[in-house]
């Protein structure tokens, strides 16, 4: 196959091996076929084919997508806030967690906000995003961190005793002053900050469903607002 596979000036060949039949992995590696990803029960190899060219194939899955909320009590001036119960710091920060496939954004963080805490919350806005790379326990992977403004739709604490060591609503005056706090959930407290005194407008990055170019498919385009001149479309 691979023989006339170069013949037919065929460029890459994937092999889609389930676990069931893993022995084939390494006669295909005798072959020249590598790793391009594994998930769950099944391998996929590849071999680029076209030796006078170098292949362009991207590496599987760059980056991993986690999802932090802010949540705040506008009336008390209050963030929710949490302390990991399995890490080896106890700084406060907001709930969060890694995005399911196919999950979006705003459900992410919903999700992950009342799973750690037992509160119910609604997505609003985004309000940042930080990218890392190199991060501890990403398996080699760069890390994309979207942190989302949130409305809380209940108030009272059930935390997670498994993932969480303490969770409380904080003033943001008292965040400010903490010390066992990072440059990030820092910089993010002077952010909401802002968006209470000066308007939410100032800092929301909003989302727009549009469709896609792909029948039948749908997307969420994130930008901050603007007002369209009129008779454009």
């Amino acid at each position: 196959s691979l023989k006339s596979w170069r013949d037919e000036k065929r460029t890459v060949a994937w092999l889609h091996i389930p676990i069931t039949h893993s022995r084939f992995i390494s006669l295909a590696g005798n072959h020249g076929f590598e790793y391009h990803h594994a998930e769950g029960s099944m391998a996929m190899m590849k071999l680029w084919l076209k030796t006078t060219r170098e292949d362009p194939t991207p590496i599987f899955g760059t980056h991993q997508v986690g999802v932090s909320g802010v949540v705040i009590n506008e009336k008390t001036e209050e963030i929710l806030v949490v302390q990991d119960k399995n890490r080896p710091y106890t700084l406060w920060k907001f709930p969060g967690g890694l995005s399911d496939l196919g999950e979006d954004i705003g459900k992410t963080a919903e999700r992950e906000i009342f799973e750690e805490t037992g509160i119910k919350s609604e997505f609003k806005s985004v309000l940042s995003m930080r990218q890392q790379h190199n991060l501890p326990g990403a398996f080699g992977r760069s890390d994309f961190y979207i942190i989302c403004r949130m409305k809380p739709l209940t108030f009272e604490i059930s935390a997670c005793v498994e993932e969480i060591r303490e969770c409380k609503w904080m003033h943001i005056e008292d965040l400010k002053r903490e010390i066992e706090v990072s440059s990030l959930t820092m910089r993010l407290t002077d952010m909401v900050e802002y968006g209470l005194r000066e308007g939410w407008d100032v800092v929301d990055i909003g989302c727009e469903e549009m469709e896609s170019i792909y029948k039948g498919f749908k997307f969420k385009l994130y930008h901050r607002p603007f007002h369209k001149q009129s008779g454009s479309s």
